[in-house]
């Protein structure tokens, strides 16, 4: 079996997996839609005259649309990694044929779908229920969520190996992940000139927001690619593949 055959019969695997654990997949998906219908239900008819004075709605779709992906890509998977890792499961899966890049790559390739899937199911919801434009360019956005899905499916496998045990996973992933996701303005603008703002740049959250919400933004004029959030994230993602590679550990701690 070539490589490109052995990755997708993974993800097959992995996908088969996914969606007979029904929890962790209703939560990856009601999360975003929870958040999605509150926020844009409260912020009905709402303008935002720091962006133009498009819609509220205009401006959160894509930015739940980002947090969709980073929970899926970072949050499932470090946790998954972590919870693996500690039961066995990784330490076994490495003494079979299966090469190491084949699991991997099944697992980041799951995310990806699941990732895709919350995309379609946000951006629906939101044309249908709060009359949101469809995106004004959809390879841009497409670019967008394959580099950014691939940047925080990095970031959870670099965590993943900071996690000692799995009832440590859910605080350590997740505590720094909400507090940079509101201050990354995914729920909300925030002031581009506040410390907040200025915190949030040096992480890749901000970026991904900036980078889904360009082609959904009707003042976009010309390419509506972000090529510095996507430049940001690219070196988020090199860094992290460096460590997670460095630090990668396929048996559970000791002790």
């Amino acid at each position: 079996m070539n490589g490109a055959r052995l990755v997708a019969h993974q993800i097959r695997y992995e996908q088969k997996a996914y969606w007979r654990n029904p929890a962790s997949a209703f939560f990856t998906f009601a999360f975003p839609v929870m958040f999605l219908v509150i926020f844009a239900s409260l912020n009905r008819g709402a303008r935002l005259k720091a962006l133009g004075n498009i819609s509220f709605d205009q401006y959160y779709v894509p930015a739940i649309i980002a947090f969709g992906v980073m929970s899926a890509c970072y949050t499932n998977l470090a946790i998954a990694l972590a919870t693996r890792r500690q039961l066995g499961l990784l330490k076994r899966l490495r003494a079979t044929p299966l090469p190491a890049w084949g699991l991997l790559g099944g697992m980041l390739g799951n995310s990806l779908v699941v990732s895709f899937i919350l995309t379609a199911l946000t951006t629906t919801l939101g044309i249908l229920a709060y009359g949101v434009h469809a995106p004004y360019h959809v390879l841009p956005l497409v670019v967008a969520l394959l580099v950014g899905g691939a940047t925080f499916c990095a970031l959870g496998i670099a965590v993943s190996t900071l996690v000692p045990n799995p009832d440590a996973a859910p605080p350590i992933v997740n505590f720094p992940f909400f507090i940079l996701a509101f201050i990354s303005g995914t729920f909300f603008p925030v002031a581009s000139t506040s410390t907040l703002a200025r915190v949030a740049n040096y992480f890749p959250l901000v970026h991904f927001r900036q980078a889904v919400f360009a082609p959904f933004d009707p003042l976009q004029h010309g390419s509506a690619f972000a090529w510095h959030d996507l430049r940001t994230m690219t070196i988020w993602l090199v860094a992290a593949s460096l460590f997670a590679v460095r630090r990668f550990r396929w048996e559970p701690r000791r002790g």
